[in-house]
């Protein structure tokens, strides 16, 4: 792999979302390489994840520094997330070979990315509810985890990790946040992190036994990410991070289409009307006549005006408060 200062910066940008949001990594790094760079699509899940490996444990360091790493949802979601992300590799295989097996890895990944905006999106309504039921005061670090349901998460997420790179962040964190809807941004985003690490391990051993990972490719790919996942974890600690969830799922709801050959006059209007609907359930939501200023000053907070409470949006921020 030739040295290419435009994958050195691809890496920073994919890294920095990935320490800020817990998501974007396989999301953001597998269709980069392969519609930006031109990267074989198998090639590219196995050196995206071998690049994780070495990634995530920078962001993951920082929040386990700031205290926002939940342990015991980590135990839970390895038990079944690490063999099934291993075997993920090993069931690419029966999906073709050659040029066949390519295109429908693509096919594979494409979904994949949908499946990851869908539940960003399903997230978001439920947040939206929750904030109008309960005026936004529901955010808590220390709710307890569900063992069946996470044991549950990391067997699907490991799979399609396993199968695509996509899921470890973008995926996987979506679902803990259905399961676990009262749990802090913050948390969920320090605890994604760890629980990355051995399942994208695992998954990339299984890359690495098949063939279809590149490791000048990863060296370039983590100059870039390692600053970049610095930044953005220590970011994710202090600044809200609403906006770039918003960022993100639109740019994944318009590479997954691409993925999965939608045409371009679809893709187009579709991400178009994604990010006016970010814009329109952004704005803080208007008092009602007869609101005293009390009642107003909480529903702007619940709007999402920088104090920590859940925004407008749905997106619950990924920055701590000042003490945790």
């Amino acid at each position: 792999m030739d040295f290419s200062w435009s994958m050195v910066a691809a890496g920073a940008l994919v890294g920095c979302m990935v320490g800020l949001t817990g998501m974007g990594g396989g999301a953001l790094m597998t269709p980069l390489m392969v519609t930006v760079f031109g990267v074989n699509p198998t090639q590219a899940i196995g050196s995206d994840l071998a690049t994780s490996v070495l990634m995530k444990p920078f962001g993951a360091a920082v929040h386990q520094k700031a205290g926002t790493v939940r342990w015991d949802v980590v135990r839970w979601l390895l038990p079944t997330g690490v063999p099934a992300a291993f075997c993920g590799a090993f069931l690419l295989q029966f999906l073709g070979e050659g040029e066949e097996l390519q295109s429908r890895v693509k096919i594979v990944i494409g979904a994949a990315l949908l499946l990851a905006v869908t539940g960003m999106l399903a997230r978001m309504w439920l947040d939206r509810r929750r904030a109008a039921r309960d005026g936004g005061e529901t955010e808590d670090a220390h709710v307890p985890v569900r063992p069946g349901a996470t044991l549950l998460i990391g067997l699907v997420g490991g799979l399609v990790v396993g199968m695509t790179s996509v899921g470890s962040g973008s995926l996987i964190i979506v679902m803990l946040m259905l399961v676990h809807p009262r749990l802090k941004a913050n948390h969920l985003v320090g605890t994604d992190l760890v629980q990355a690490i051995p399942i994208v391990a695992a998954a990339a051993a299984g890359h690495f036994l098949v063939g279809d990972a590149s490791l000048g490719l990863a060296a370039v790919l983590l100059i870039g990410a390692i600053p970049g996942v610095l930044l953005g974890a220590v970011l994710s600690t202090r600044a809200p991070g609403g906006v770039l969830r918003w960022v993100l799922a639109i740019i994944l709801l318009a590479t997954g289409l691409s993925l999965v050959h939608v045409p371009e006059a679809v893709i187009v209007p579709a991400a178009a009307l994604l990010a006016a609907y970010a814009v329109i359930s952004s704005r803080p939501r208007r008092p009602r006549p007869g609101t005293a200023p009390a009642e107003a000053a909480k529903a702007a907070e619940t709007a999402g005006d920088g104090t920590g409470e859940p925004p407008a949006d749905g997106i619950e921020r990924a920055s701590a408060p000042r003490q945790v």
